[in-house]
């Protein structure tokens, strides 16, 4: 279970004998969850007067979730306290932020940022983060499609009092979004009393909200489509609506003190960088400021272009390449939006390069920053595959400051693919030595399903049955193999061979090849399974059932991975002089590392090294499955 769970009354027990900290501690680090001396200090301050305020207001039996995951996600929420409605008679929750605030104001004039005394940067209008979380459980638990079902919401600023937090009380309140002071204490119980019935236990509601169906989320372009032409709304939770907000708050800034603004925003793989540029980008439109989004992503973008801009020229053409700017007018566009930013490269010159734009060709980040009013890059450090590719935090600001260009970054820390499991995430990076820390043991964590073959045709096998129940699968390999063009007759070679099972690389170019999809639409198209995608065509994408075959390239001995450059077949790390060892080392752990965080629901893999294959058998002892109910 991913919630702390225990009654009002047994709540304010533990708080008066000083051991809820520890309580919540130990079944946090049970659930793979770590934790720092800020929340076990957050806990025994906040929750003791939640407790007491329950107490108070004569919810003993009302059931309390504490620090409740969100489904899919990686983020949790304070509390959420179950019951039933005293007028209804349904199921009634009210989700708490708590915060320990005492002094805040609005964050240079925004109405959705908010500047908090001692804290360090914007944070988000808790009435903005509350709404989102009750708007998100509305959106993903199918208990919760039963209207009778009722949530509300509330952030609880227990050591404020109304003058110090004036501003941010002049946001309206919604049933999602109420805020309640410590002077408000009496109409908080009041509020608490009229959605929760004191006389009637919560137990069978909380029941029910933990053991809810979860909605698949959303596929990114199918969203994208209907942001971009039907106008709806994504939920943003937390660091994604700090930096989507930022961005709206810096085009803003831009044109009213006309001075340029760069937003550099960091996350891993599933942290939702896309949704954000995707949702800014819908948003701009709305407010009819001119906004580009660009990647140096061919099968990215293209995929964007099918869907997003499908049956509309306009819309396609929102959808740029990196190299796009190399003659853009400076401040040209209010906004360009840079997703999978990791992927640009050191200039925009390649053979197609006219000569005369190649005299005097600047750095590709001096003209994305050149080209907009307000540029913006998403990017994950980790995901830098390739040679040439030089896209991280510490370059952008560099070339940045250097321009005398105020820069915001914000790092999303939470994960929306791979059930929303830090933990498979840890030891994705733990296996591939790209966190400083030995491989460790994946034991499960309920959220994410990892398992190894001892086959390719057991791998295959198992995502068949995936895609063949109406959940889209993908096979992915390291480039360790030939690729070849296709055959005369128009059908592919299978070129990735383990002893007696071959298949064929996804196809080379845009031009679907017989049945198999162009390589821009390897991941999306449903005949995209049955080939082997590489790390070019899986960047960027995501599907529910993830296969990846570790190639020689990547191998164990003596109790870790180690890379063999010369079984690395692509022809961009064939140089020495180039390309150097500890790069192509580098890049080959990216590269895996990108491979095996596509699933959102699970990953199987397999080596094709026997030794690497009984290393991995070792790390991977599986005590608890996956356990979230998909309908």
């Amino acid at each position: 279970m991913s919630a702390f769970r225990v009654s009002a009354a047994a709540l304010l027990r533990l708080a008066t004998e000083g051991t809820l900290a520890d309580r919540i501690a130990e079944h946090l680090w049970a659930n793979k969850h770590g934790v720092n001396p800020a929340e076990r200090r957050s806990w025994s301050r906040s929750l003791s007067i939640l407790a007491q305020d329950l107490a108070d207001a004569g919810l003993d039996d009302v059931e309390v979730l504490v620090e409740y995951q969100l489904p899919l996600t990686s983020r949790r929420i304070d509390v959420v306290l179950a019951g039933v409605h005293p007028r209804t008679g349904a199921d009634s929750f009210i989700v708490v932020e708590l915060k320990q605030w005492s002094y805040a104001t609005r964050y240079e004039g925004s109405d959705t940022l908010v500047d908090v005394e001692h804290a360090a940067g914007p944070r988000l209008h808790p009435g903005i983060q509350v709404a989102e979380y009750c708007q998100y459980l509305v959106d993903f638990l199918g208990l919760l499609s039963d209207t009778r079902s009722t949530v509300q919401g509330v952030a609880y600023l227990h050591n404020a009092v109304d003058r110090d937090i004036a501003e941010l009380l002049e946001r309206p309140a919604t049933e999602h979004s109420r805020i309640f002071t410590k002077q408000r204490r009496s109409a908080f119980l009041d509020y608490l009393r009229a959605g929760l019935d004191g006389r009637k236990p919560g137990a069978g509601a909380a029941d029910r909200f933990l053991s809810s169906s979860v909605r698949p989320s959303r596929h990114l372009l199918t969203y994208a489509a209907s942001e971009l032409k039907e106008r709806s709304h994504f939920t943003l939770l937390d660091e994604q609506r700090i930096a989507y907000e930022l961005v709206l708050h810096a085009v803003e800034r831009a044109r009213s003190s006309d001075r340029k603004r760069v937003v550099v925003v960091s996350g891993g793989p599933g942290s939702g960088k896309s949704v954000i540029a995707l949702s800014l980008l819908g948003e701009l439109a709305r407010q009819g400021r001119s906004a580009l989004h660009a990647t140096g992503s061919r099968s990215f973008t293209q995929t964007l272009r099918r869907y997003a801009g499908k049956g509309s020229a306009r819309l396609k053409n929102l959808f740029l390449y990196f190299n796009s700017f190399m003659t853009a007018e400076r401040n040209g566009i209010d906004v360009l939006i840079c997703d999978e930013a990791h992927r640009i490269r050191e200039t925009s010159v390649n053979r197609f390069t006219r000569a005369q734009q190649r005299q005097g060709a600047r750095a590709q980040i001096e003209e994305l920053l050149a080209a907009a009013r307000v540029p913006v890059f998403l990017l994950d450090e980790h995901q830098v595959v390739k040679p040439g590719e030089l896209g991280n935090v510490e370059v952008i600001t560099a070339f940045a400051k250097r321009l005398n260009l105020e820069v915001e970054t914000v790092s999303l820390h939470d994960q929306f693919r791979c059930g929303g499991s830090e933990g498979y995430e840890q030891w994705v990076l733990d296996l591939l030595g790209l966190s400083g820390e030995r491989p460790s043991t994946w034991e499960g964590d309920g959220r994410f399903d990892l398992r190894i073959a001892d086959s390719p045709e057991d791998l295959e096998a198992f995502l068949s049955k995936k895609q063949a129940a109406g959940e889209t699968a993908r096979m992915t390999a390291g480039y360790c193999w030939p690729w070849s063009d296709p055959r005369p007759d128009d059908t592919l070679v299978p070129d990735v061979r383990i002893g007696g099972w071959s298949r064929p690389w996804n196809v080379k170019s845009d031009r679907s090849v017989g049945e198999a999809p162009g390589s821009p639409f390897w991941a999306t198209d449903p005949n995209g399974f049955g080939q082997v995608g590489c790390v070019y065509t899986a960047q960027g994408f995501e599907y529910e059932w993830s296969g990846v075959i570790i190639g020689p390239d990547l191998v164990a001995r003596d109790g870790r991975l180690v890379t063999r450059r010369d079984e690395f077949k692509d022809p961009a790390f064939r140089s020495r002089k180039t390309v150097s060892d500890d790069e192509v080392d580098r890049l080959i752990r990216n590269t895996y590392k990108v491979l095996l965080t596509r699933g959102m629901r699970g990953t199987i893999v397999y080596s094709a090294d026997e030794e690497t294959r009984d290393f991995l058998r070792g790390l991977v002892r599986v005590s608890r499955g996956l356990e979230t109910v998909y309908r």
